[in-house]
């Protein structure tokens, strides 16, 4: 990492899909930690506030739109694609095609540093009964988990073949609370979603690290322990909203909602059958 990153302040970072939900939300968060933040996203985007901020929209399925947003960049950290369930073609677009051509500018440009969002629905299809780690094999819950299970892979072989290092965040759900009961266990607050990405940027030698991005919630399915190195303590925790999720209608037993740890999103699609 460079000096500036030492001192945790960035001369520019780049964060990808600005105009999404957790984008709005990181726009102020990250500030602190680049004298310069620029902003990109396939959506409308509101103008640079001041000059600590640039606003570059980008179609990430643009291999030239995405090498010119990236130069000048010392760290990236990407939310941009599609977040949700989609059929095939819209996720290769945004999802597939968009992290290699992020990796392959990064590359190009010398980034040697990428915060991947990945997402909780890589590993999707485990019961909520069963307790896993980082080194658990993959189990995608849709189009969208095996999106972000290619990331991965992309952000391994990007690091052995060229040391461009990366943490991977398997983001649990980030909103203000949980919506749910199966929330309950995979929530993140803002907070401590804005100190792990700060934690993923600036600690040394993270090589590929994969971690799980979810607060400190009583019931958790998902060991961390692969990812100490990066010193993340959650100081959040989904406990304080218990009796708020717990006066909702109870789910029945055969929801997947109850069953797997990605939830709705293992019952999601097929989206071509009626065409």
């Amino acid at each position: 990492m460079s000096q500036q990153a030492s001192n945790n302040k960035l001369d520019r970072l780049l964060l990808t899909g600005a105009a999404g939900g957790l984008g709005k939300v990181l726009r102020e968060r990250l500030k602190p930690y680049a004298k310069v933040l620029r902003l990109s996203d396939i959506a409308s985007l509101a103008p640079a506030a001041d000059a600590s901020e640039e606003v570059v929209p980008c179609d990430l399925s643009d291999k030239a739109a995405v090498h010119a947003l990236l130069e000048g960049c010392d760290a990236i950290v990407h939310l941009g694609g599609v977040s949700v369930e989609r059929p095939f073609e819209e996720i290769l677009e945004a999802n597939i095609k968009g992290i290699f051509n992020v990796y392959e500018a990064a590359r190009r440009h010398g980034v040697k540093r990428v915060v991947f969002a990945s997402s909780n629905h890589v590993i999707g299809f485990y019961k909520q009964t069963e307790h896993i780690d980082a080194h658990a094999a993959r189990r995608p819950d849709g189009y969208y988990g095996l999106s972000k299970s290619f990331g991965e892979d992309m952000a391994q072989f990007y690091f052995d073949r060229w040391g461009i290092e990366t943490v991977s965040i398997r983001i649990g759900s980030s909103f203000p609370e949980p919506l749910n009961r199966r929330m309950m266990s995979t929530w993140l607050s803002y907070r401590d979603l804005t100190t792990l990405i700060e934690k993923s940027l600036f600690t040394p030698d993270v090589k590929h690290t994969v971690v799980y991005g979810m607060s400190a919630n009583r019931d958790v399915w998902w060991d961390n322990s692969a990812a100490a190195h990066l010193g993340f303590v959650p100081q959040d925790s989904s406990e304080v909203f218990r009796d708020k999720v717990e006066a909702q209608p109870p789910v029945a037993p055969t929801d997947p909602n109850a069953i797997y740890q990605g939830g709705a999103f293992t019952a999601q699609g097929p989206f071509g059958d009626a065409s």
